[in-house]
């Protein structure tokens, strides 16, 4: 199968530091945030987001994995690095590469809705719009009409070599 090119490095570059921009505009007046990257890329994504975060912003930035079985989310438990104590009174920002049904982004959710946090922002860098779960992305970088048999890879691994294809 034939893969486009959609964002390449520079692209998604630019897309990460707006995705920054937008999320220190709307939490400026925190002293800490937490950003919680989905296993694999979404925690990718999430630490070059937190990194920009702490060059452009005096918020205290926390970065934090959430493990999860994307495929089958309710088969085991959602891993998360974070007390509730951590998380009492904090913002926290749901991170993951790509938005495609919205499961893996409202199983990412799930550990946060039993703690008293102080509000629930979700980032992604990609959008597709095929919501079949009652969550949207408050922060895109990008959003892209697809069918549902086109796939949206991102890659992220090597620095320079980031690229995003629809295949």
């Amino acid at each position: 199968m034939a893969k486009t090119l959609i964002l390449n490095s520079k692209q998604i570059e630019q897309k990460i530091n707006r995705i920054a921009y937008e999320i220190y505009e709307n939490n400026y007046d925190e002293k800490e945030i937490i950003v919680a990257g989905i296993s694999d890329n979404g925690y990718l994504l999430a630490k070059r987001i937190a990194d920009v975060l702490q060059k452009i912003s005096p918020i205290k930035t926390k970065l934090i994995e959430i493990k999860i079985n994307k495929e089958n989310p309710v088969a085991s438990e959602i891993e998360i690095s974070l007390s509730d104590k951590e998380m009492k009174n904090k913002v926290i920002i749901l991170v993951d590469d790509v938005l495609n049904s919205g499961k893996t982004l409202i199983f990412g959710a799930k550990p946060f809705l039993s703690s008293p946090i102080k509000r629930l922002t979700t980032a992604v860098l990609v959008d597709r719009g095929h919501n079949r779960y009652p969550i949207k992305a408050d922060v895109v970088g990008l959003s892209l009409s697809t069918t549902l048999q086109e796939h949206i890879s991102i890659e992220l691994n090597k620095k320079g070599k980031e690229a995003a294809y629809l295949s």
